[in-house]
């Protein structure tokens, strides 16, 4: 069930939460950006944002940054992610998905498990993907979803996703006429970031001749921050008025939940701080460099400088 938009609060009436991130499991019909302002409000702080839109229909993980944490953020949008979908062939919308309006409706009574499975098999793994014309993506400045709320035709060049699995779970018939039966498929995804599963949605139904759209979409992971250590917004408000302050997952420890993780010496520590480049961590991508007593300094990756390779700070949350 949706739960209503929130109510304004008056500013100041909360204590400030200290730096750190949250996982919130986003409730249906509210937009990342409510849930933010949630957060500012529980936190009492301007200074949160989140990793990775989830549209308005869409419930499950939303990675919420609290203080100098929001800086970790840029590193968790690019995880890799995990969804439980609802995929209803048959009927195709403007959208892709179940707000959108319908533009056509086929019989997909006919459409055999073997096609379906083939089909599945054809979307998954290393893909050039057309995303969502109502996506969030911006075309010479404007989002292309507003230029489709305008009327414009807005046609959006492939991209490279990867979809590292589809699985069918369950398929059942759905009946929305008398003569007339969809097939609601649900499936389970792990995808890249940038993966439109809207679009998977859309590309299942062209490729099964019948069209097909998004009617449920739950997220159940962002790299290291999964479902089962999700808190409802009503949670986080009782934990808050409880405590007297909202909590956060520390920085460190929310960065051992994604990141591959250096240890740092007292030395190492203190070069950092100085944004000094040290040894190379051995690791391709984003490493979590902890100090000596628990705190995270910095994100390294590997480089080269000067014909040697070493590790260069990226980002450094604990300056000198």
């Amino acid at each position: 069930m949706s739960v209503p938009a929130p109510a304004a609060v008056p500013a100041g009436r909360r204590p400030t939460a200290p730096d750190g991130l949250l996982v919130v499991d986003k409730p249906a019909g509210w937009t990342s950006h409510d849930v933010v302002g949630r957060c500012r409000r529980l936190a009492g702080t301007r200074k949160v944002g989140h990793a990775g839109t989830l549209d308005p229909m869409a419930t499950g993980v939303l990675v919420v940054g609290v203080g100098r944490a929001t800086r970790l953020l840029t590193y968790v949008v690019g995880a890799d992610k995990d969804y439980d979908a609802t995929v209803r062939l048959g009927v195709t919308t403007s959208t892709e998905d179940a707000q959108g309006e319908v533009l056509a409706v086929v019989d997909a009574a006919g459409v055999a498990r073997e096609a379906l499975d083939a089909a599945v098999a054809r979307l998954t793994g290393d893909l050039q993907q057309v995303p969502s014309a109502v996506s969030a993506i911006k075309v010479d400045g404007r989002r292309a979803y507003a230029r489709v709320r305008d009327g414009e035709d807005v046609e959006l060049a492939a991209r490279p996703v990867s979809v590292s699995r589809f699985d069918v779970l369950a398929v059942r018939e759905h009946r929305d006429g008398d003569d007339v039966t969809a097939l609601d498929v649900d499936v389970a995804v792990t995808v890249s970031s940038g993966t439109y599963v809207r679009a998977l949605a859309r590309d299942l139904g062209v490729a099964l001749g019948v069209g097909g759209h998004l009617t449920a979409l739950r997220r159940t992971r962002v790299g290291g921050y999964r479902l089962d250590a999700a808190r409802t917004l009503e949670g986080l408000e009782e934990q808050a008025d409880a405590d007297g302050v909202l909590a956060t997952l520390p920085p460190a420890e929310a960065a051992r939940a994604t990141f591959a993780v250096r240890d740092l010496t007292e030395a190492e520590a203190r070069a950092l701080s100085y944004g000094q480049w040290v040894a190379p961590t051995g690791a391709s991508g984003a490493v979590a460099a902890i100090g000596p007593d628990g705190t995270l300094v910095a994100l390294l990756e590997d480089a080269v400088r000067r014909g040697q390779p070493l590790a260069r700070p990226v980002l450094v949350l604990a300056p000198a």
